[in-house]
């Protein structure tokens, strides 16, 4: 297996990129995104990777994405901002990016460990330039990464395929994208239509009128960095850490009688925010945040259709200081956790939008904030495009968004013993990262074992 720092190194060819359009006239018209959808802290470009062993089955690029873009055409066009700094989609039909690439590498290579931070994720998943703006710019870009001499769309040397993806996190969030990703699936099989029909109607999660917020939402509070505490991004570590049962089961015996029925979610985010707190070292009287994003599909009564793929998730934060955080026992974060996702309603949901309509679609805090996303329902790895289940499928790294370091996703993974659990990818400064090794290493062994930083819980990638 590499190993960090060793050099991996493997040669991309890129044939040119394209730009592929529906298969079929689609209707010219100009669609609103949701308040929910075109937020600040949403206009970014959210890069997917998806890793599949050797199949013989191949993915044509005539029959596939062009006959789903018929039924997904908002993504062949591009955004417009209206007045007030409304979003629309112009469904012009210019297309989405699509681009052909071969490797001279195997699965092998890229460690025991298939997960972020994957070695040149700049060439497995290539930012053509000019494409990268949330305006005027194509909504989608597909690359599919193979090896040399296998056909129209090739395979790496060892039979096996990369299908990376890059989308404008204002169209639609991980459920929605998972919706598209298995309708492109489903037509590369052979089927004529998608399994589930694509819903748009934005406007369920429209301002009302006259918006009124009616709850609080500190997610969206503007919090000076005062003290220089946002992180520097010039030395920047990406790490995974692996959490099995064995891990889950270590950190809930910090878990107070009270609270015991708390989920996996609940405590593996208590014990990150709270070690993650402690590396990066902020004053010990700042305020610091946890912000767990929240599926609110479910919270509306009726639910939001079944096919609806734009956003619909909330920001719940829960707030504390440095001090508060880091001396009391983990049951503390714990509970302030708890409480921040059961804030979400579906009454919650309207007073988001109605704020968005009203305060000009700010960002979320991200001054001493630390925000989690769960995508291990998401459906990521069960995509099939004939290839079967993906090696891995989700977030192609840690930190992504308009500010890189703050976000962390929760990814389902299987480890070479065969485990099943949860991946997170981290980004945090070199020192800080050291130092929420120590502190993690202390939380998953006998707490009067002398903790070794040498001994940590990540997981070793081809970096």
């Amino acid at each position: 297996m590499a190993q960090p720092g060793t050099g991996f190194v493997f040669n991309v060819t890129r044939r040119e990129h394209e730009l592929v359009v529906p298969a079929k006239p689609t209707p010219n018209e100009h669609k609103l995104l949701s308040d929910i959808d075109d937020q600040e802290g949403l206009r970014f470009q959210i890069p997917v990777i998806q890793f599949y062993r050797n199949n013989d089955h191949p993915f044509t690029r005539g029959r596939d994405p062009i006959k789903t873009l018929v039924f997904y055409y908002p993504f062949a066009g591009r955004l417009r901002e209206g007045p007030r700094g409304k979003l629309i989609v112009d469904c012009s039909g210019e297309g989405v990016v699509f681009i052909e690439a071969d490797a001279d590498v195997t699965l092998e290579q890229f460690g025991d460990a298939l997960q972020p931070p994957f070695p040149r994720l700049e060439e497995l998943l290539y930012d053509v330039p000019g494409s990268q703006g949330v305006l005027n710019s194509p909504l989608l870009l597909i690359q599919l990464l193979a090896g040399v001499g296998f056909g129209e769309v090739t395979r790496l040397v060892c039979g096996s395929f990369i299908f990376a993806l890059r989308l404008n996190h204002t169209m639609s969030d991980a459920p929605g994208l998972v919706q598209f990703m298995t309708a492109l699936g489903e037509m590369a099989r052979g089927a004529r239509v998608p399994s589930i029909p694509p819903v748009w109607q934005r406007e369920l999660l429209l301002a009302r009128d006259p918006p009124t917020v009616t709850c609080t939402h500190h997610e969206y509070d503007d919090v000076p960095d005062t003290k220089g505490t946002l992180m520097a991004l010039d030395d920047m570590a990406h790490r995974s850490f692996f959490f099995g049962p064995a891990e889950i089961t270590a950190l809930r015996k910090f878990v107070p009688p009270h609270l015991h029925k708390c989920t996996t979610f609940e405590v593996l985010t208590a014990c990150l925010w709270r070690c993650r707190t402690i590396a990066i070292r902020p004053d010990p009287e700042e305020e610091v945040r946890i912000i767990c994003i929240t599926n609110a599909r479910a919270k509306f009564n009726p639910p939001l259709p079944v096919g609806y793929y734009g956003n619909a998730f909330a920001f719940p934060v829960a707030l504390t200081t440095t001090r508060k955080l880091c001396h009391n026992p983990l049951g503390y974060a714990l509970e302030l956790v708890m409480k921040a996702k059961s804030d979400v309603t579906e009454e919650y949901m309207r007073s988001v939008a109605d704020l968005m309509e009203t305060k000009g679609r700010p960002h979320f805090a991200v001054v001493r904030s630390y925000l989690v996303s769960d995508v291990t329902r998401a459906g990521f790895r069960e995509v099939d495009f004939g290839w079967g289940k993906a090696a891995y499928g989700g977030p192609a790294k840690g930190g992504v968004g308009a500010i890189p370091g703050v976000a962390s996703f929760y990814i389902p993974f299987t480890n070479k013993k065969g485990e099943n659990g949860i991946v997170v990818p981290t980004c945090l400064p070199a020192a800080a990262m050291e130092r929420f090794l120590v502190e993690l290493d202390c939380m998953l062994k006998d707490k009067d074992q002398v903790p070794d930083s040498k001994a940590s819980t990540f997981i070793t990638s081809a970096l």
